[in-house]
């Protein structure tokens, strides 16, 4: 797993090891260094620099570039500089490397490349004045376009932007941040590359989680095993309304798929009966009906989860009375962990999260936004603005493992902290979180002990599956069901143990 580290972090780490001996010319001198040796430059280059150490980057940069043959012009905002960049400048200038500023540049076209030197990872906000023409002319240009730690008006922790420039390739220097995963991130960089220039972290470390990450939790089989093995889970919901989704969960194989042994598919009996002609490798198991939905009934509902090792409970349930009755049961008496996704956390906000604390198994939360905004009591626009601390410390209130589905998503006990950046825009469909409940119930229960990283590898799975699945029938078409069908070729060509020691750190 590579390391995550918040902004504040990140700068602290940076001071800290400029304590301890490395110079911050230095380090500026390796970021440099580290972005010009990823980039595919084309000549010439515009090195586009705002005024702080992320200018000083680039001032680095644009020295190497020419010394390596490649042309490059520097804007400036104006000749402002911190201490460590100013160094850098100076040599660019004794190089005669040619400097104008921003007040003189019309536009950016003509240019084979452009590296963004404007706002570092600290900016927050949304561009004024000078920087967002720049960043206008940037977007317009048509030149291949990197970004140097960050994309410019891209907020570092949160991936949040009024306005930012469009990379074709970010360079994050030291280690990655939340803002290269969250909300509109994708939407911004292409391709993005994390580059260590000696910066040890100081202090809180997130993880990102990769298909080494994932590979671990699925070691190969052995002859010398059965079914049960692999875990017994039961999937519970369904309803007359939302027939579909405890399908999507069980019907199209997710959480077999993903490594389970036996899924034992529990539904009102109208939608059982429905359900066999195409049911084959899960069990049934019909339970008491009640307005087209579930019918509490204690005795059933104990049965359905005998001699299981996960559950999960909510897709397609509808919110009812008897719903709540049925999240408040499983509380109690699921010893083995659970799931709880869709109408089940409706019902959790409807009796209140302090009902949480009634579980005694493991417990994992799958909430998109809204459904978070309803269990904590902040609204989206709050959750969106700071969205690491906002989930660990609901995780952290009530004991539980938090899975914030998004562009990436962040699984958290309130101690650890996992970020996923896999998945695609064609996700954005009815069932797609069923099918990620299915693989996390099966997951589970193969590794009950493992709950934080086995919840953050099954968000991995269903995001690397969706890309499989728009690869195959483009985004626009796909169905959650195709990622679900998907979920093989993920394994076959990037979780086979063959593939270890392939290069991972490009996103």
């Amino acid at each position: 797993m590579q390391e995550i580290l918040s902004v504040r972090t990140m700068r602290e780490s940076d001071a800290a090891a400029i304590a301890a001996g490395t110079p911050g010319h230095v380090l500026m001198g390796r970021a440099g260094e580290a972005i010009v040796r990823v980039g595919a430059w084309k000549a010439p280059v515009a090195v586009v620099c705002g005024t702080g150490n992320n200018a000083g980057d680039g001032y680095a940069a644009a020295l190497m570039l020419t010394e390596a043959g490649t042309a490059c012009e520097i804007l400036l905002v104006e000749r402002r500089f911190s201490p460590d960049g100013e160094i850098w400048f100076r040599r660019c200038e004794e190089r005669g490397i040619p400097v104008r500023l921003w007040r003189n540049t019309e536009s950016l076209r003509g240019y084979g490349s452009i590296l963004d030197c404007i706002f570092g990872t600290g900016f927050h906000g949304e561009p004024a004045g000078e920087a967002a023409r720049m960043i206008r002319l940037i977007n317009e240009s048509g030149a291949y376009t990197v970004s140097a730690d960050i994309n410019s008006g891209l907020n570092g922790d949160n991936g949040l932007a009024e306005l930012a420039v469009k990379s074709d390739l970010t360079v994050s220097v030291g280690s990655w941040k939340p803002g290269h995963f969250l909300n509109m991130a994708a939407d911004y960089m292409k391709e993005k590359v994390n580059r260590d220039i000696g910066i040890p972290a100081v202090g809180r470390v997130m993880r990102l989680t990769e298909a080494a990450d994932v590979r671990d939790l699925f070691p190969p089989r052995r002859h010398f095993s059965h079914k049960g093995d692999y875990g017994y889970l039961a999937l519970i919901g369904g309803s007359l309304r939302y027939s579909g989704a405890i399908r999507l969960a069980a019907l199209a194989q997710a959480s077999l798929r993903a490594g389970g042994g036996v899924t034992r598919l529990c539904a009102p009996a109208f939608l059982c009966e429905k359900l066999i002609p195409s049911v084959l490798e899960a069990t049934l198991f019909p339970l008491a009906e009640k307005d087209g939905g579930i019918a509490f009934d204690s005795g059933q509902l104990r049965e359905a989860l005998a001699g299981t090792k996960a559950a999960a409970f909510g897709m397609g349930a509808g919110h009812s009375p008897e719903t709540e009755k049925t999240v408040r049961f499983l509380l109690k008496e699921a010893k083995s962990p659970l799931i709880l996704d869709a109408d089940g956390l409706n019902a959790v906000a409807a009796l209140g999260p302090e009902i949480l604390r009634e579980r005694q198994g493991g417990l994992i939360l799958t909430p998109h936004l809204g459904e978070f905004s309803r269990l904590s009591g902040k609204s989206i626009a709050e959750i969106r603005q700071n969205p690491v601390e906002t989930a660990e410390q609901f995780a952290r209130q009530y004991g539980v493992i938090l899975l914030l589905k998004g562009p990436g998503t962040i699984v958290t006990d309130g101690r650890e902290t996992r970020i996923t950046d896999r998945g695609c825009p064609g996700m954005a469909t009815a069932g797609s979180g069923d099918v990620l409940s299915g693989i996390l119930a099966a997951m589970a229960a193969i590794h009950p002990d493992r709950l934080v990283d086995t919840a953050a590898a099954a968000a991995w799975l269903n995001g690397a599956a969706g890309e499989a699945a728009s690869r195959a029938v483009g985004e626009t078409c796909m169905t959650a069901g195709d990622t679900a069908a998907a979920i093989p070729e993920v394994f076959r060509k990037e979780l086979n143990p063959s593939q270890e020691g392939e290069n991972e750190d490009v996103h």
